[in-house]
């Protein structure tokens, strides 16, 4: 991936983080590796993904800076029907389902029928760069937690929807 492209998608993420989609400590703030933070569903601020998710995606960010190399635990609501096209990411991404299905697939072409679905309750850790595609089946909510800085890189240029 470019390091331009790699830097848009960062840049969107402080971008969705300052725009509100974020919760943590009582006082507001996402938390510091120092604070306690605790989070009720209703205290759970969602706003716009970033510009390299599809359309139609919330996020929440519920602790550290996912556009930084530190932890990080986010949060996606993802409505019936969406799809993200096959893609990587330069570090480790665990994901642990919410609410919904999530289904899952690996390889660089979307193929539903190859894929798992993943009920509430369900985890899965996928490798870095690791090629790996998702839909959602009914309202889906996902926690996402790693390393940062979290980004996509998609297996086909012409998926991305920062090039449409």
């Amino acid at each position: 991936m470019r390091k331009s492209m790699r830097l848009g998608i960062v840049a969107a993420l402080a971008l969705a983080i300052g725009n509100g989609a974020q919760v943590g400590a009582e006082k507001g703030g996402h938390g510091t590796d120092k604070d306690h933070v605790m989070v009720r569903p209703d205290n759970v601020k969602w706003g716009p993904p970033p510009p390299a998710l599809p359309a139609g995606a919330m996020i929440a960010v519920l602790t550290g800076d996912p556009s930084k190399a530190v932890p990080y635990v986010m949060r996606a609501k993802l409505p019936d029907g969406y799809r993200v096209p096959p893609h990587w990411h330069p570090s480790d991404e665990n994901v642990t389902v919410i609410k919904g299905t999530f289904v899952m697939g690996k390889g660089d072409k979307f193929n539903a029928d190859a894929a798992e679905a993943l009920p509430a309750g369900s985890f899965v850790r996928m490798p870095k760069e690791m090629r790996h595609f998702a839909l959602a089946k009914g309202e889906t909510i996902i926690q996402l937690h790693g390393i940062g800085p979290f980004t996509i890189n998609y297996v086909n240029a012409a998926d991305d929807p920062r090039q449409k």
